[in-house]
C-alpha cells in the first residue's frame, strides 16, 4: 500500500513538472531593480515582450548611460522627460548596468541581455508617381 501511494505522488509530480518545464521561448532580457528606497521615484521596468525598457518618474530624468561587461559605455544620451522607452535591441548580448541621473541623484539597474534581440528591417520604399498640380486663378 505505501508503494502505491509513492509511486502515485511520483506520478503526480511528474505530471506537474511536465506542465512547468514546458518549451518556452527565453526572453530577451531580465531586469534586476534598484531596490532602494531613495530610487522609488524612477519606475523601471520591461513592457510585456521584455524588449524594451520603460522608465517613468515624477521628476526629469536629464540622462542616460550603459556600462556593458567590457565597462565601455555602449550607450549615453540625454533625455530631459520624464518618461522614456528605450528598445533593448540598440544593446549587445550581456550584463549591462544602467544610470539614469535625475539631479542630483544617480539611479543605478541591471538589465541582462539574454540573447541576441532581432533588429527590425526597414520597410521597402516604393516609388510613387507624382501628382500634378493646377493653380487657378479666381
Amino acid at each position: 500500500m505505501k508503494n502505491l501511494i509513492r509511486i502515485c505522488l511520483v506520478i503526480i509530480l511528474l505530471f506537474l513538472l511536465g506542465f512547468t518545464l514546458q518549451a518556452q521561448e527565453q526572453p530577451f532580457a531580465k531586469l534586476e531593480k534598484n531596490r532602494n528606497v531613495q530610487a522609488k521615484g524612477l519606475i523601471h521596468q520591461l513592457n510585456t515582450t521584455k524588449d524594451t525598457l520603460i522608465l517613468k518618474s515624477d521628476k526629469i530624468i536629464n540622462s542616460l548611460y550603459t556600462i556593458n561587461k567590457n565597462y565601455t559605455r555602449e550607450l549615453d544620451f540625454e533625455i530631459d522627460s520624464t518618461a522614456y522607452k528605450l528598445p533593448l535591441n540598440t544593446l549587445s548580448k550581456g550584463k549591462h548596468v544602467i544610470v539614469a541621473r535625475q539631479s542630483p541623484m544617480k539611479i543605478v539597474f541591471v538589465i541582462k541581455i539574454l540573447r541576441d534581440i532581432p533588429k527590425k528591417e526597414p520597410e521597402a520604399i516604393s516609388a510613387v508617381e507624382p501628382t500634378k498640380v493646377v493653380f487657378t486663378a479666381n
